[in-house]
């Protein structure tokens, strides 16, 4: 069988990039529980030649938080080497002198607390689950629609992700929701911007030719990885559904059952 495009540039890989929730492993109100073969799958691109970072739209907590929880699982991960959009943000709010309204999940406000945060002049929104009421949503609305200029940043635009017990609704149909009552276009920071994978790829100094992405998210992970150009893998875990391999705009460099056989396919390949 011949070898499809990802295999091919196998060889030439510098670094991996691999999304969290769905690929490591899946969440749930208990804390979640690692995909089979995740943990080992991490050691051993740890001990390749390759670097490895972590790329995420977790906004339910912050990263030391978040990252705790998952060596508590057994991954060898260290908070450096994640990137996710809430620290993302606050460089922007910084940057552009703004003060956010914030919709986001109790558990990632403590990354907001360097930000001033009176007289709200823009609005962030996370994947707040339980807080996207009608009342909560409805507040940062207001905040919107009384701007002269509206300011709306998502943290990632996701349409669902997975928990031990089945699907979830993510950010981006809420994000949706205020683009449409407000008339404003929301600042996705996060996947798949190419603003937040450029940060990775700096942050390892390698070019994105040399970079293989692996996610479960077609749209955000693959689409996003392959639009900067790296190659973009798909795992058949997390949010995966067998109608993404016949998706009308994204088409994955390759598609594995699992971040391990991704892993075993790499490390093959390069004799390793």
């Amino acid at each position: 069988m011949a070898a499809t495009s990802w295999e091919e540039s196998v060889k030439s890989l510098k670094g991996v990039i691999l999304d969290m929730c769905g690929v490591l492993y899946d969440a749930g109100e208990d804390g979640g529980s690692p995909i089979p073969g995740s943990v080992e799958a991490v050691k051993r691109l740890k001990a390749s030649d390759l670097q490895l970072r972590f790329c995420t739209n977790e906004t339910q907590a912050t990263r030391e938080v978040f990252v705790a929880k998952l060596q508590r699982m057994g991954f060898d991960i260290s908070v450096c080497e994640v990137f996710s959009p809430a620290p993302a943000a606050v460089a922007v709010l910084k940057e552009r002198g703004l003060r956010p309204h914030l919709l986001v999940y109790d558990g990632v406000v403590p990354e907001f607390d360097s930000v001033e945060k009176t007289n709200p002049n823009c609005v962030v929104i996370g994947d707040a689950a339980e807080k996207f009421s009608y009342q909560n949503l409805n507040d940062a609305f207001r905040v919107l629609i009384a701007l002269e200029k509206p300011v709306l940043f998502s943290l990632g635009r996701g349409k669902y992700y997975k928990e031990d017990d089945g699907l979830k609704l993510d950010v981006g149909v809420y994000m949706k929701a205020l683009e449409y009552a407000c008339d404003v276009e929301a600042e996705v920071i996060g996947k798949p911007d190419p603003m937040f994978f450029q940060k990775v790829l700096d942050d390892m100094g390698i070019q994105s030719h040399q970079t293989l992405m692996i996610g479960d998210d077609l749209v955000n992970d693959v689409g996003g990885a392959q639009h900067c150009g790296m190659k973009g893998v798909q795992v058949r875990t997390g949010k995966y559904r067998p109608s993404d391999e016949k998706h009308p705009t994204v088409t994955a460099d390759g598609y594995v059952d699992n971040l391990a056989e991704a892993v075993e396919t790499i490390l093959k390949l390069r004799g390793q």
